[in-house]
């Protein structure tokens, strides 16, 4: 009796650190695709201040990379007419320079400021050059694009002016081709939603 019982209670005790050990495990894959928030990060902007993602809780966020000398640079007059049209809305829109592609953004920051304001007026924030691919991607980056760090997707930048779009929690939501208006509808969309 006293040896059927052990045999019992040891198979009993097996079966129950089998289903903890199962459930931590269900419960750690869930947590790495959680959802993360973009407020973790903070950069520079063009004139090396720093500028904290936190400041936009309950804000709409596009992040774009921009160059100056490429075909896409007209970009620059829709997201700048977008930013007008929304910002009392809550959205910001957030340029990221990057050199990455076929060398489109070969300045300064001071001369990107320049270049921005002088052709297309833009106000909305700019910060400081940055690289949104390969060994010296910047950290904001490896966010937007692994979904080990934003939990929807991964993507690759895959030229200038591609457009991340997150919610007011600072998620990730969509991913946008740069080929892509600013003022397309699927960004209409979802800047009404």
């Amino acid at each position: 009796m006293k040896a059927s019982f052990l045999i019992i209670f040891s198979c009993f005790m097996l079966m129950s650190c089998q289903n903890h050990a199962q459930n931590k495990k269900e419960n750690t894959s869930t947590s790495n695709t959680m959802k993360q928030s973009i407020y973790s990060f903070k950069v520079e902007d063009l004139e090396g201040k720093e500028f904290d993602f936190a400041s936009l809780k309950g804000k709409k966020i596009m992040v774009v990379n921009t160059a100056s000398k490429c075909g896409l640079t007209p970009q620059y007059k829709d997201l700048q007419a977008l930013f007008e049209e929304y910002k009392d809305k809550g959205l910001v829109i957030i340029g990221f320079p990057a050199n990455d592609f076929m060398k489109q953004e070969p300045g300064t920051n001071e001369e990107i400021g320049a270049f921005c304001q002088k052709n297309y007026g833009v106000t909305f924030p700019m910060m400081s050059k940055i690289s949104v691919k390969g060994k010296e991607m910047h950290p904001l980056y490896q966010f937007l694009t692994q979904k080990a760090q934003n939990g929807l997707q991964d993507s690759d930048v895959e030229w200038n002016f591609q457009k991340y779009l997150l919610n007011e929690k600072g998620e990730l939501e969509k991913v946008i081709s740069p080929r892509t208006s600013p003022k397309d509808k699927e960004i209409i969309d979802w800047l009404a939603s």
